[in-house]
């Protein structure tokens, strides 16, 4: 009977798309080993890609225009299966839908990701997921919790914002009937972020940067972040400050805080996506499991999508091995793991990372080396699990 694998990465950000990574890794093993069964599960933890990810596995994409990150429309799509719809924040407000790439770090907005749930709200489902990840925004989800209904408004009785350097004029902050917006369906916030809403590990300082924030932005909308709790303290969200502190409030620029507002709850992105798109069920019929990402690194190791898998994998007796864009850490980091590690950093001296096409190409070689060393041979391969 031919050996069951299942191909299961995330996406090489910047190079290929989860799905493209999963093509060509299956057409180097297919190449040696013909006669494999081969699943691919294209995979994502919230970030980039999940509505994409999503639809691969029986997800219908909707597209809606609703308001981008600098007031300018963008066209983006949601994930609905049944009653189940999942909303990408990276696809509405991210820094991949800035027009010309150019941040704005102070005024960038989450209005949209607001829209967007009131327009699948429409539709009565039981679950909404929002994947936070890549947003360029770092407004607490003020934005959001406006187009809900919220009041956020200055002395003068105009609207605060837009973005998290607005919310420095705000006065009042109440969210009167937002609260009640997703009474009866479930509010997953899928990520891997753990960090709080303010201070040194929060949105501002830790994410604000990558947004384009420099030193006394970062500082700036720190406090404004802090102003905004403390009205929506004042204006009747008993616990506002405790859910600031929570782990995940400050995912997504803050859009983690927004989203436990309104009564949702955090769940890591990768565990629960693996759920939502049916790796246990390809892990229990599979001899052997392929992942990988762009960068395996030490942030890998704390529950990544490729060592999340892994974990799943183990529990079942089924070998792991994995393809990255580049490996940071040594055998002896990864062995508890895969069984293998390949990188393309390795095999070229180019910067694959910016070139698909030679992403492909070498996937497709480690595709191969697997084929080759891990099934032709009965997986004998042992001397071989450190390549990376």
């Amino acid at each position: 009977m031919a050996a069951s694998v299942l191909i299961a990465p995330d996406k090489f950000k910047g190079s290929l798309s989860a799905d493209e990574v999963a093509l060509a890794l299956e057409r180097g093993l297919l190449e040696r080993a013909p006669r494999l069964r081969v699943d691919r599960l294209a995979l994502a933890d919230g970030g980039e890609g999940s509505v994409t990810a999503a639809c691969s596995a029986g997800f219908t994409a909707r597209e809606i225009t609703v308001t981008g990150p600098t007031g300018d429309p963008v066209t983006a799509a949601v994930a609905v299966r049944g009653r189940t719809v999942l909303v990408e924040a990276a696809a509405i407000c991210g820094l991949g839908v800035l027009p010309g790439g150019r941040t704005a770090p102070l005024t960038a907005t989450s209005r949209g990701v607001g829209q967007a749930l009131r327009h699948v709200l429409a539709d009565a489902p039981d679950t909404v997921v929002l994947a936070l990840g890549g947003v360029a925004t770092t407004d607490g989800g003020a934005g959001l919790l406006q187009e809900l209904g919220a009041v956020l408004h200055r002395a003068d009785g105009s609207p605060a914002g837009p973005g998290g350097g607005g919310l420095a004029d705000l006065r009042t902050a109440e969210l009167g009937p937002v609260r009640a917006a997703f009474s009866g369906v479930d509010l997953v916030l899928a990520t891997d972020v753990d960090n709080p809403l303010l201070g040194a590990t929060g949105a501002a300082a830790v994410y604000g940067p990558q947004k384009g924030a420099d030193e006394r932005d970062v500082r700036r909308l720190n406090a404004a972040l802090g102003h905004f709790v403390r009205r929506l303290e004042a204006g009747g969200a008993t616990g506002a400050a405790a859910l600031a502190g929570a782990p995940g409030a400050g995912a997504a620029g803050g859009l983690g805080f927004a989203g436990m507002l309104l009564g949702g709850r955090v769940r890591s992105g990768a565990d629960h996506f693996l759920t939502l798109l049916g790796a246990d069920r390809l892990l229990d019929r599979s001899d052997l499991v392929v992942t990988g990402e762009g960068s395996l690194d030490e942030q890998s190791l704390s529950g990544k999508l490729p060592v999340a898998l892994a974990r799943r994998a183990r529990d079942r007796g089924v070998p792991v091995h994995a393809v990255a864009g580049r490996c940071t850490l040594p055998a002896s980091r990864t062995a508890a793991h895969f069984r293998s590690v390949q990188a393309l950093t390795d095999l070229t001296d180019r910067d694959c990372a910016r070139d698909s096409a030679l992403s492909a190409q070498l996937l497709a070689q480690c595709g191969r080396v697997l084929a080759e060393r891990w099934i032709m041979s009965g997986g004998d391969g042992q001397e071989d699990a450190a390549d990376g």
